[in-house]
């Protein structure tokens, strides 16, 4: 992923306060030899207190195709990627050029966590993960603690595996046009309040809140 200058968080609390509120993401698993790489959608829970930058939880299925790749190379990534919209040309005209000379791109929010994989398969730890992660999804309760062996769902527990995601470093960008000149930076906060589409409104905050970052202050 590139990342721009203009883009990259002012410091972690900007990542982490993103992070914090998103929960869903892709696993990126280097294929097997002569394999693609695996990339798997799935909720996972993040602790930023945890090691130096956290550590994110997650299980699966046991008959999940990515096992033996991730246990022969547990170097993994996960992506997370929201606040996304496409901005049309006219909205990034340079402010002395005709509307049709502007380039259209798209806006986005990204965190890449780079992590080392732990696998999980003691029952009483796989117990223990998914009450962390329901407490995390769920807070406001309705569903019995899982417990190895007891019902209801210590019988599933051989079915699924535990992941514990030891994040080793950290790579995070906001794209929102922080370098671009402040007439170009208005035309697309109005353009964005105007089209109110999906991911508008998260966009357009975004856009505001990064005002100044560019250029850095001498």
């Amino acid at each position: 992923m590139l990342i721009h200058p203009w883009d990259a968080p002012r410091d972690d609390s900007e990542w982490r306060r993103w992070l914090a509120a998103h929960d869903f993401g892709q696993l990126a698993v280097n294929g097997l030899p002569g394999d693609p790489p695996h990339v798997q959608p799935m909720h996972f829970s993040y602790d930023p207190d945890e090691g130096e930058h956290g550590v994110a939880l997650a299980h699966l299925a046991r008959p999940n195709p990515l096992w033996p790749a991730l246990e022969a190379a547990p170097d993994v990534l996960l992506s997370v990627v929201d606040d996304y919209v496409y901005i049309p040309g006219p909205w990034q005209a340079p402010p002395d050029a005709p509307p049709d000379h502007g380039t259209p791109t798209s806006f986005y929010a990204a965190v890449q966590l780079r992590c080392t994989a732990h696998v999980i398969d003691d029952p009483v730890e796989k117990a223990a993960l998914l009450n962390r992660q329901l407490a995390h999804f769920q807070p406001e309760g309705g569903s019995a603690e899982a417990t190895a062996d007891e019902a209801p769902y210590g019988r599933l527990l051989p079915g699924i595996r535990g992941l514990r995601l030891e994040v080793t470093s950290v790579r995070a960008k906001f794209k929102y046009a922080a370098h671009r000149p402040e007439e170009v930076q208005d035309r697309i906060v109005a353009g964005l309040t105007t089209r109110g589409g999906p991911g508008d409104a998260a966009a357009r905050t975004h856009q505001l809140n990064r005002r100044g970052i560019w250029p850095p202050a001498s």
